[in-house]
């Protein structure tokens, strides 16, 4: 027999009993179905957390101050003023591992543009905390050295405050107020949108260190030099721990601890937390894809079920193909033609519907999605796979029946 008369009499046989033939393929569309949904889900949460490493920064270290006590209370972190630009001096000094160093206070104020005001968060910082945080300027220009060293009253706007103030108009030259105080704005960051935590990363302003610790307020609650954070660009990933180790340890030195104490500040390696979170993405993907897998196989199941019992429906039509000259291997063909058409036509199915069932999980739901088309043909192949798999062993014994046997069968 050749080819398409084999594929031929396969279809022949299963439109014989078409509504047996779409019940056995259903388990097959609910494993390929269930397959490209819960894969896309788990890359759709893999694409959130790189954007959440960008976000962060790649290869940082922050560095915040301690927690301060009150009548035996324990305020949160940053509370207590242990860190200084001596601190951050120390740091870019005499630990060669870091590549960028950048000490910060921030606060929250209302800003003002005429008659439109928004209450928003700033940040003072250093010049390398634009480099630590991987953050561009799209209108105007970034801050000059004069402005870190005199104070200058400028500021840089995030793309939501700008929105918030003058609309789509470019800012760059115009004066805002920050609480009381006037400030030119000097230009607006880059949009980064959403970050991983689900806070708006545009609704901030940046000033000079010096100016937020001397304009906004902050001389009244920090002693002069004090940081709130300092943030570290490290220069290779795998010099992480190592140079963490070494910040911890001159720290301690200058902040005079003694063995045993507790440190005045806390070191947050992002690479961590993001490894952290990466590795349950990753084993929650494994568990979705096992349990789709599952379903496969029970179709698979199903359809090594319903070809034994067609084998044992069919024994004479086998008997009687056989004494008119058709081979074992004719047998096995038409058999496995038949288990493969079945889950051929239900992976097909499977995949429109995992298709249609992941885009509404993204637009109804409340769980990323991101549909591949690599992995949409694997699981449409492994439909295919499963059909042969498990259509060898009801195709080898049809082949192996005995045609007189056979034909004796009423």
């Amino acid at each position: 027999m050749t080819l398409n008369d084999t594929i031929r009499t396969a279809v022949f046989a299963l439109r014989g009993n078409w509504m047996r033939s779409a019940l056995t393929s259903l388990g097959v569309i609910i494993g390929i179905a269930a397959v490209i949904v819960m894969v896309s889900v788990g890359q759709g949460t893999q694409s959130e957390i790189d954007k959440l490493v960008s976000g962060l920064g790649a290869n940082r270290l922050d560095v915040m101050s301690g927690a301060a006590r009150s009548g035996g209370v324990r305020l949160g972190a940053g509370s207590r003023a242990s860190l200084t630009d001596g601190d951050a001096k120390a740091i870019r000094n005499e630990i060669p591992g870091v590549q960028y160093v950048a000490g910060s206070v921030r606060g929250s104020s209302q800003v003002v543009n005429g008659e439109s005001n928004w209450a928003t968060s700033w940040q003072g910082a250093d010049p390398d905390w634009f480099a630590i945080n991987e953050w561009t300027i799209a209108l105007g220009s970034g801050f000059e050295p004069h402005d870190y060293s005199s104070a200058a009253k400028v500021v840089l706007l995030g793309q939501t405050v700008r929105q918030q103030l003058f609309g789509d108009e470019d800012p760059t030259g115009q004066t805002v107020r920050i609480g009381t105080v006037p400030f030119r704005v000097a230009g607006v960051l880059g949009a980064k949108g959403q970050g991983g935590f689900g806070q708006d990363q545009d609704d901030l302003m940046v000033v000079p260190l010096d100016t937020a610790r001397r304009r906004l307020g902050r001389g009244a609650t920090l002693p002069p030099g004090a940081l709130q954070q300092i943030s570290l660009g490290v220069a290779t990933g795998q010099d992480m721990d190592a140079v963490q180790s070494q910040i911890e340890d001159l720290l301690r030195q200058r902040h005079r601890i003694q063995p045993g104490d507790d440190d005045d500040f806390n070191v947050r390696n992002i690479a961590e937390i993001v490894a952290t979170r990466t590795q349950t993405t990753r084993l929650m993907s494994l568990l979705l894809g096992a349990v789709a897998t599952i379903s496969l196989v029970v179709g698979g199941i199903g359809i090594m079920n319903i070809m034994l019992v067609s084998v044992t429906e069919r024994i004479r039509e086998i008997g009687l193909r056989m004494a008119v000259g058709a081979g074992p291997s004719d047998i096995r063909s038409q058999f496995l033609a038949e288990a493969m058409l079945i889950s051929l036509i239900g992976g097909l199915i499977g995949s429109a519907i995992g298709i249609v069932g992941a885009l509404l999980v993204g637009h109804f739901g409340s769980l990323p999605v991101l549909l591949n088309w690599k992995v949409i043909a694997l699981a449409a192949g492994c439909s295919i796979a499963t059909g042969l798999f498990f259509g060898v062993y009801p195709a080898r014994k049809a082949s192996l029946l005995d045609p007189i046997e056979a034909l004796r069968q009423q």
